[in-house]
């Protein structure tokens, strides 16, 4: 059982992802997506990445896409946040993945939050956690309890955009440029005050999101 004082801070996450190049940080996690020779070969890595979970007593999201294996760690007992116990895990599945002639996506694995603009975010918060059957997270986001759907967290602004709801996509700050430069190319407004944590891209019709970088809009513990 981990917690509060399990936390790793972000300089002790890049530390341990500097020796684990299958892994990228996301919002308090560790994520990765595996290409697996066969699909049966899929299947045979998650019961791997299961027997690991069970030695451990540490149980990652898993997501089987054909031959593609989507994983993610975090420690939902220590406010789902990163700790040693994710680290080890990820070492384990790593380990697991490449006896089995897996390789490593990681860009594949992008995450998706909703982000509504409000100048009181306490007065609407209740209505979308309950209409969505989520759960108060860790900074007065909320999050889908079984790890399925997107995150919606509330931007409190005195001057709410006329377009209040925006998608956020997270990608590793590597993997982010090239998704910029494909994006700029269909001719979106492409608003980089505030690059290279986020970019924000409105479409002709004004509508927005921000393609954000694994440091987006994560504070430092």
């Amino acid at each position: 059982m981990a917690g509060k004082d399990d936390i790793l801070t972000r300089p002790a996450i890049d530390d341990a992802l500097a020796v684990l190049p299958d892994w990228r940080y996301r919002l308090g996690g560790l994520v990765t997506a595996y290409k697996c020779p066969t699909s049966a070969s899929a299947l045979e890595l998650i019961a791997a990445v299961g027997r690991i979970a069970e030695e451990q007593n540490h149980h990652p999201d898993l997501d089987w896409r054909y031959n593609r294996v989507f994983v993610r760690y975090t420690s939902h007992d220590a406010g789902s946040e990163v700790t040693l116990r994710d680290i080890r895990a990820a070492t384990h599945a790593s380990q697991a993945a490449k006896e089995g002639g897996a390789v490593a996506e990681p860009g594949l694995y992008r995450t998706v939050e909703v982000g509504i603009d409000t100048p009181d975010p306490e007065e609407i918060s209740e209505v979308w956690r309950v209409a969505l059957g989520y759960r108060k997270g860790r900074f007065g986001d909320l999050e889908d309890p079984y790890g399925r759907g997107p995150n919606v967290w509330f931007q409190e602004t005195e001057t709410p955009n006329p377009n209040r709801i925006h998608l956020d996509v997270h990608r590793s700050q590597a993997e982010s440029e090239p998704a910029l430069e494909k994006t700029a190319a269909t001719g979106a407004l492409m608003d980089r005050d505030h690059a290279p944590k986020w970019v924000v891209v409105t479409d002709s019709q004004g509508n927005r999101l921000c393609l954000c970088t694994e440091a987006g809009h994560e504070p430092d513990l």
